[in-house]
């Protein structure tokens, strides 16, 4: 694949806007000067992800990572470098010279994962083009789609295809580019036996399933032949990139207007997903007839916290789906149910009625779970006192899922109305399932084993390191930040002050006393200013975030947030000025010099201490180490005196 130039990468990284992006994937809201949400990355209740449009960068509290817009893309949906880069390209209408489709000898050096996406993507092309271009796909797959009123628009839009109803056309045909059998078996797109193989999906009509980004995870497909002993659908089998339990068929297309009404309708099947956008409606997903899962109900929750969920007139199942109901409860999400008419599900519903009465449908028909819940378990007891009491019992249980004390409360004075029953009989038995949902919680490991690693790593031991590594992030950050600032300063043993920029003269300094930076990274971002400096530039910070090691630029985003993250405490202690440091920046980079200085020599007097300790030390080595220390001390002491420190004795 060709490589992307630094002006490219520059021009890409400049127009792209982080909010914009990262929105596609997360529910954002405005907190001051920066947008908040949930992590994408990891389960919380409360949001720690926040969004900095003005750095252009992102912090993830909850598990550190952070970065700029191409690291999001990398973290969330696996890209390697360029494959955000190009991703972003697309998405802004930038041009990459040169930029050519991967051989297959450049294939085989991607990662497995990367294979597997370009195979996906490759298969939807040829479903897609079977589908619309040869005589079978027309005669059989397109008819199929036309005669169950699809529109050519949303056919193309949704990328449904069609696999031809040959033993291995696919299989040769992808095996003659140049990909690898086994990635095919990987993804489910070919099947082995002894020594023939077989297109899995021949025959049917394809479904293509995409993650938010919209890239090809795997596939849903359909049998048109009326034998029952042959599966109606099939599916990709699980693989590294594609997981049916953790995707919602059509969210790709579905989460704009999620956002936009807050509210997701939920249904079952792939066609009801699809009738539903072709009437207009498009804030609806499909669970691809699975039961509902946490996975799924947490990627939605990534946009509203209102689930509709629409049921068939003639579902069987629709007890089954309580289990779902409750899941969507114990997530703190707000769940209403529909259910058609009879003979009725959204793809028909949708077919035979307009967009606003549909829409007028849906919301004349909204029932909350409790009466939906109770209608569905009422009709098996009817006038039966005790079945009556075990539905008030299930009820009260789905309620006491939800984690918020002020919805359990409403919940419960309804439940109390609706059954005309006391509001203490609703409230003491949810009190007590809550404490037992609360006991299983504490004995979960993550709760047993917190004691432990508490007692593992004492309090003083995180300070000290804290201590250590404190004033080599702040130098590297005031370079990041100011670096390319001017100040006027002197020299060495010069009489007159001449500009500097920060990074020269911190990296002058640092260089003049032979000091280095411990932690990797900063030795890293160290070196490279001063390789630049040689080369006569001073990078600025955008240099540094366009870099591919995304580790690295982790690691400077997690330093632009750190002022954030820094307690009074620390910054009267470390004597670190953050709310000044630009109105006067001569004075914050010399002090944080300062402050660098001192602990290295404290540093180096520590472990001259340690020397002096060995009882094999000679009588000589002793007077050597003994000089040095008091060598040392009187730098301390210089160091401590433009400090203003006052040191005990």
């Amino acid at each position: 694949m060709s490589k992307i130039s630094s002006f490219v990468i520059e021009e890409i990284m400049q127009t792209s806007r982080i909010e914009e992006v990262i929105g596609e994937f997360v529910q954002l809201k405005r907190a001051g000067s920066n947008l908040k949400g949930l992590s994408p990355f990891t389960d919380e209740k409360t949001a720690s992800f926040v969004v900095s449009p003005a750095k252009q960068i992102f912090k993830c509290f909850s598990t550190g990572k952070g970065g700029t817009v191409v690291s999001f893309l990398m973290e969330k949906e696996h890209y390697s470098y360029p494959e955000a880069l190009r991703w972003l390209a697309e998405k802004y209408g930038i041009e990459i010279p040169n930029d050519v489709a991967p051989t297959a000898e450049e294939l085989a050096q991607n990662t497995e994962r990367d294979s597997l996406f370009i195979i996906n993507e490759f298969a939807r092309e040829y479903f897609a083009k079977n589908l619309l271009d040869s005589e079978e796909g027309q005669a059989i797959g397109l008819s199929y789609f036309e005669e169950r009123g699809f529109r050519r628009d949303i056919i193309e839009k949704f990328q449904l295809g069609y696999c031809l109803n040959k033993a291995d056309d696919f299989t040769k045909t992808a095996l003659g580019k140049g990909y690898k059998l086994e990635y095919l078996e990987s993804v489910g797109l070919t099947k082995s036996k002894e020594e023939k193989k077989f297109d899995f999906f021949r025959g049917r009509v394809i479904f293509p399933i995409q993650s938010i980004s919209g890239r090809v995870l795997g596939f849903g497909a359909r049998t048109l032949q009326n034998d029952k002993k042959i599966a109606k659908y099939f599916n990709s089998p699980d693989s590294i990139v594609y997981n049916k339990s953790q995707i919602l068929y059509g969210l790709f297309f579905a989460k704009g207007d999620i956002t936009k009404y807050d509210e997701c309708l939920l249904c079952e099947g792939y066609t009801d997903v699809i009738s539903m956008h072709q009437a207009g409606i498009q804030n609806v997903v499909s669970s691809s007839g699975t039961s509902l899962t946490k996975e799924q109900i947490k990627l939605i929750s990534r946009y509203t916290k209102n689930i509709t969920i629409l049921f068939d007139g003639d579902a069987a199942g629709i007890k089954a789906s309580f289990r779902g109901i409750d899941l969507i409860l114990e997530e703190g999400m707000n769940v209403k149910v529909v259910l058609f008419p009879d003979g009725e599900d959204p793809d028909s519903y949708a077919k035979g009625h307009s967009r606003d009465e549909t829409v007028h449908f849906l919301a004349e028909n909204k029932k909350d779970f409790i009466t939906f819940k109770a209608s569905i378990l009422m009709a098996e007891g009817q006038n039966d006192p005790l079945h009556k009491a075990n539905m008030i019992k299930e009820i009260i249980h789905s309620v006491s899922l939800i984690p918020d004390h002020i919805t359990r409360s409403i919940y419960a004075k309804e439940i109390a109305t609706h059954f005309d029953i006391a509001d203490d009989m609703v409230s003491n038995e949810l009190i007590r399932l809550r404490k037992n949902i609360l006991s299983k919680t504490m004995n979960e490991p993550i709760f047993r084993d917190l004691e432990v690693q508490n007692q593992t790593v004492p309090k003083q031991i995180l300070q000290e390191k804290k201590s250590a590594l404190i004033y080599e992030l702040e130098l590297i950050r005031i370079m990041l930040q100011f670096g390319t600032r001017e100040m006027e300063t002197i020299v060495g043993e010069e009489t007159e002050a001449r500009k500097l920029t920060v990074v020269e003269m911190i990296c002058h300094e640092l260089t003049n006393d032979e000091l280095s930076f411990q932690d990797p990274f900063c030795h890293e971002i160290h070196n490279l200013f001063v390789q630049g400096m040689n080369q006569g530039i001073i990078y600025s910070v955008n240099y540094f975030q366009n870099l591919e090691d995304q580790k690295l630029v982790n690691f400077i985003s997690n330093l632009e947030s750190l002022e954030s993250e820094l307690s009074p405490n620390w910054i009267l202690k470390f004597n670190i000025s953050t709310k000044t440091e630009e109105k006067d920046l001569l004075q914050t980079v010399s002090n944080l010099l300062c402050n660098f200085k001192y602990n290295k020599v404290n540093e180096h007097i520590l472990s001259l201490q340690d020397k002096l300790k060995d009882p094999a030390l000679s009588n000589e080595n002793m007077m050597d180490i003994l000089a040095e220390q008091m060598a040392y001390e009187q730098v301390k002491k210089v160091l401590t005196g433009q400090l203003g420190r006052i040191i005990l004795k």
